[in-house]
């Protein structure tokens, strides 16, 4: 079991800076690139990256990895998502049939990218988990819903709206991305505030909002190996049967986070070929 706080305790602020994610609250108005090199700047970092974009006018979870940590963004990016929104609808229709509309649309669904998206426009399909409505004031619906990463929600209110009348999206916020919640979320005004504290010498506020990338362990299965072998697998060598101490069975091409004790060594898919455990995908040295 990997243990996070404890993993942060050991680290030095520098350290932190290097390997860390930050859950922010996006503002509602700048784009998901702009906030993500603003934090690259006012924390003098080599590289930021954000985990999950959002359009310019959605606020809420936008985690933004810090330097090495951006290599971790294929493996975090890829995770289910959580929304909060108001759709208007076009026209006059009972909730009993909104009801009935809205269930067509819970599970697989085929969705074409906006025209302003930068993803190519061709048919996918995506799941909605959940589409919830949370209160509804006439033709104004605040919903909750539990999507696939890569979904539209502007789209999926669209598409639901040629079935009743039309309707629109109003607004919408981001709850959950994967593992990050509104719940441990720092606006930008905070973070401004905790770097102005560090480069005064008081790291605390700052070294709160840190997230190391350990927490990768918390996502993907975790292999641990025996201490002996890291300087192997720091130079590239295949994870061997015979470096592992404690393992979980796996199937081929799962991906998996190799520790050895507390300290990460990096991300590796299974491949289970005679003496070969894994390979490596991404090491941390």
């Amino acid at each position: 079991m990997i243990n996070i706080n404890s993993i942060k305790e050991k680290k030095s602020i520098s350290q932190l800076l290097e390997f860390s994610i930050i859950n922010l609250d996006k503002p509602s108005g700048p784009t998901s690139f702009t906030v993500s090199h603003y934090i690259k700047n006012l924390l003098k970092l080599r590289k930021t990256s954000h985990l999950g974009t959002l359009d310019p006018m959605v606020s809420g979870v936008l985690p933004v990895a810090l330097n090495r940590a951006c290599r971790l963004n294929d493996y975090l990016i890829h995770r289910d998502k959580t929304y909060v929104g108001i759709m208007r609808l076009h026209a006059n229709i009972s909730d009993k049939q909104l009801d009935i509309i809205i269930a067509k649309f819970i599970g697989t669904i085929t969705q074409l990218p906006p025209v302003r998206s930068r993803v190519k426009r061709a048919l996918r399909e995506r799941e909605v988990k959940t589409f919830k409505i949370i209160e509804r004031e006439s033709k104004d619906v605040i919903f909750e819903t539990q999507v696939q990463a890569g979904t539209y929600i502007r789209k999926l209110c669209d598409d639901m709206g040629k079935e009743i009348g039309g309707a629109h999206m109003l607004e919408l916020r981001r709850t959950r991305a994967g593992i990050f919640a509104e719940a441990e979320i720092h606006t930008l005004y905070e973070l401004e505030k905790a770097v102005e504290e560090y480069n005064n010498g008081n790291e605390t506020s700052l070294r709160a909002m840190l997230i190391p990338g350990e927490v990768i362990g918390v996502i993907l299965p975790v292999i641990f190996v025996n201490p002996e072998s890291v300087n192997k697998l720091y130079t590239g060598s295949p994870l061997f049967t015979q470096f592992v101490s404690e393992d979980e069975s796996l199937e081929k091409n799962e991906r998996v986070a190799v520790f050895a004790n507390t300290t990460f060594i990096g991300c590796y898919r299974i491949v289970n070929e005679g003496q070969v455990r894994a390979v490596p995908e991404f090491v941390l040295n």
